[in-house]
C-alpha cells in the first residue's frame, strides 16, 4: 500500500481534494493499493504497514506542518521509498537539517534535470507546474536531481529512494506518480 500523507492545515479541509485528492486518483488509475492520513494522524503501525509513503502538497498559505516537525522525525531512520511534493520536500528537507526559504514561484515553468534517478529519469528539461511561496536549501546527503543549488527543483537521498519535488506532479506530469508507484 501507497501513503498519502495529507500536510494540510486540519484534517478533511479543502485544500485536500485540490493536493491529496488528485494524487489518490492517479494512484486509483492504475489500481495501486493506496490509503490517505492526515499527519497529525500518522503513527508507527501505518508507517510499518507503507511499501511507500508520499508527503503531499498543500495550499500556498498553509504551512502548520512547519510547526509540528517533529512528527517527521521517522524519516531519519526510514528505510522504504518516500516521495516528498512541494510541502513534503520542504518537510524532507527540514528533517534532514535544510532551512525553508523564500521561493515565490506560481504557475508552469522549466526544469532542468540535471542527474538521472528512478523517479525523474534521464537529464532533460520538462515543463511542471509550481504552486508555493516557499522552497528549501539542500539538506546534507542529498544529491540535486533539477533545478540549482540555490534553488532546487528536485533532490535524493545519497543512499535511499527519497525524493523531494517543489513543483505539483498532479497537474502536468502524472507519470512522476506512476513511475514512483512501480519504483
Amino acid at each position: 500500500m501507497i501513503l498519502l500523507v495529507d500536510l494540510c492545515y486540519k484534517k478533511d479541509s479543502l485544500s485536500g481534494y485540490e493536493f491529496v485528492h488528485p494524487i489518490a486518483n492517479i494512484l486509483k488509475r492504475i489500481e495501486a493499493p493506496h490509503g490517505i492520513v492526515h499527519y497529525t494522524g500518522l503513527h508507527g503501525d501505518l508507517l510499518e504497514s507503507a511499501e511507500k509513503i508520499i508527503l503531499c502538497g498543500t495550499a500556498l498559505k498553509d504551512n502548520a506542518y512547519c510547526e509540528q516537525i517533529g512528527q517527521f522525525s521517522w524519516l531519519k531512520s526510514y528505510e522504504k521509498p518516500v516521495l516528498g511534493i512541494c510541502a513534503g520536500m520542504q518537510i524532507i528537507g527540514l528533517a534532514f537539517g535544510g532551512e525553508i526559504v523564500s521561493q515565490p514561484t506560481i504557475g508552469l515553468e522549466k526544469i532542468e534535470i540535471i542527474r538521472e534517478t528512478p523517479l525523474l529519469g534521464e537529464p532533460r528539461q520538462i515543463e511542471g507546474y509550481h504552486l508555493h511561496n516557499f522552497g528549501v536549501t539542500m539538506p546534507d546527503g542529498f544529491d540535486l536531481v533539477a533545478g540549482v543549488q540555490q534553488r532546487a527543483e528536485a533532490f535524493s537521498h545519497c543512499q535511499r529512494s527519497i525524493y523531494g519535488i517543489i513543483f505539483h506532479p498532479e497537474v502536468r506530469n502524472r507519470w512522476i506518480v506512476e513511475r514512483f508507484a512501480n519504483l
